[in-house]
């Protein structure tokens, strides 16, 4: 009867996330609900085709599955950056993190897509923490995106080849959905990924500015390239100190359309990387940015969205000396875009997302704005404005109803659809407790329960 059991709640699973189960035209009635953009008291939220209907406080339609969600809260999923869900399972176990690259060939054009695990153990987890899309970024040196910090001790010089080694850049980020299925892959290739301040010094030879002189060379030999493609096939151009396929990947970065997605902290650097931006015309998202809030009105007058953590208030090194957890209280109020992280890496620890938030909002942060943060920020900051992370109609259908708040730790994710499918309540670690609790089949060998 056990393995019965079992059998008949996989084929429920599939079921709920089956494409026939998402076309069914559902309506969310009764609860308080957070668009992302603002709060509808006794909401209806309907859903079908994948999408969002409609929002506001009308009836539900006729022939529509009602749920009933009065006394509980109705939310967008929610979006993790800086991630690593699908492209880490354990980061100290190489053969299981495709989230690094050590070769001196591909570093730009390194592309995390390629390496994503559908059956990854981490994206369930998350899932129960309400979060159904991810931003994931391959590792480097001062990140803390999805797996371990690499090293930075290495100099840059050059390497095998003729090519910079190791590379300044960590490659390319994707964007992912959480469902359960075969396909996590939303988009590839959103956003470039590099370290300046110490660790970008240290992989470009010690010193902040050889890092910013190599960067300023390695986008004028891009924009060659890009003018002398002939030339460079007939081996008529200069020795050029990236692979082509990096040379290839770096062409949306110089000229404005793909972000580069910077990790620095302290606010001399971030005043640095503001004005790198603005001479060679480059589209950065800041991330990490612990003394951010120091520099917040130049930030807002570039404009340039920040990727933190509300939770990084100590001084670990001299590059984060003014960290404290009012950073992203003081850019929200500056206009900066912000978008809250999860913790080490936004793998295993990716579900306290929501409990970030709301230590931001006990720390002064609107709690509009920490909704936003973990919502429709994201969204708009990678691209995707109104595509998902909102309520709307139109939007891909992710949604979550909460038992409560969901920036209260007590509260529970207990319905999750993501674009319209609804998901299987459970994680690998559910499926474990329930088989060993009461000495359940498969508990003992079989001639031990004789």
């Amino acid at each position: 009867m056990r393995l019965k059991s079992l059998i008949l709640g996989a084929v429920c699973a599939v079921a709920l996330t089956s494409p026939a189960f998402a076309q069914s035209l559902t309506a969310i009635t009764g609860g308080r609900v957070l668009t992302g953009t603002s709060v509808i008291e006794n909401g209806t939220v309907v859903i079908q085709n994948g999408r969002v209907v409609s929002v506001g406080t009308g009836a539900a339609p006729v022939g529509a599955r009602i749920i009933d969600a009065r006394g509980k809260v109705v939310s967008p999923g929610f979006v993790a950056v800086d991630s690593g869900l699908g492209g880490s399972e354990i980061s100290s176990v190489s053969g299981s993190d495709d989230l690094s690259n050590g070769a001196n060939t591909i570093s730009a054009s390194f592309d995390v897509s390629y390496g994503l695990d559908p059956w990854s153990f981490t994206l369930p987890v998350a899932r129960l923490g309400g979060i159904t899309r991810a931003i994931v970024v391959p590792t480097h040196a001062g990140g803390g995106g999805g797996g371990h910090v690499h090293d930075d001790s290495d100099f840059a010089g050059v390497g095998h080849g003729g090519l910079q080694s190791p590379g300044l850049f960590a490659g390319q980020a994707a964007i992912i959905h959480l469902a359960a299925g075969t396909d996590i892959l939303v988009k590839p290739r959103v956003a470039m990924v590099a370290p300046f301040g110490e660790a970008g010094a240290g992989i470009a030879g010690g010193a902040r500015g050889a890092q910013f002189t190599q960067f300023k060379e390695t986008l004028a030999e891009v924009r060659l390239y890009a003018r002398n493609r002939g030339a460079y096939d007939r081996a008529g151009l200069r020795d050029l100190s990236l692979s082509r396929a990096d040379l290839e990947a770096l062409i949306p970065v110089a000229n404005g359309t793909l972000p580069l997605i910077v990790t620095v902290r302290r606010a001399a650097d971030i005043q640095q990387v503001l004005r790198l931006a603005r001479e060679e015309g480059v589209k950065i998202i800041l991330d990490g940015a612990e003394e951010a809030w120091l520099v917040a009105d130049q930030i807002a007058a570039a404009n340039v969205p920040v990727l933190l953590n509300p939770l990084s208030n100590l001084p670990g090194n001299l590059e984060t000396r003014a960290a404290r957890m009012q950073n992203a209280v003081v850019l929200d109020a500056a206009g900066v875009v912000i978008a809250i992280k999860g913790n080490e890496g936004s793998v295993h620890r990716v579900r306290e997302t929501r409990y970030n938030a709301g230590n931001a909002v006990s720390h002064g942060l609107p709690y509009q704005s920490a909704i936003e943060a973990i919502t429709v920020n994201p969204a708009r900051i990678f691209g995707m404005a109104g595509q998902f992370g909102e309520l709307r109609a139109g939007a891909a259908a992710d949604v979550v109803i909460w038992s409560g708040d969901p920036l209260e730790p007590l509260s529970n994710a207990e319905t999750i659809f993501i674009g319209g499918a609804e998901q299987a309540p459970t994680s690998r670690q559910f499926l474990l407790r329930d088989r060993y609790a009461s000495g359940g089949e498969g508990a003992m060998p079989p001639a031990y329960t004789r």
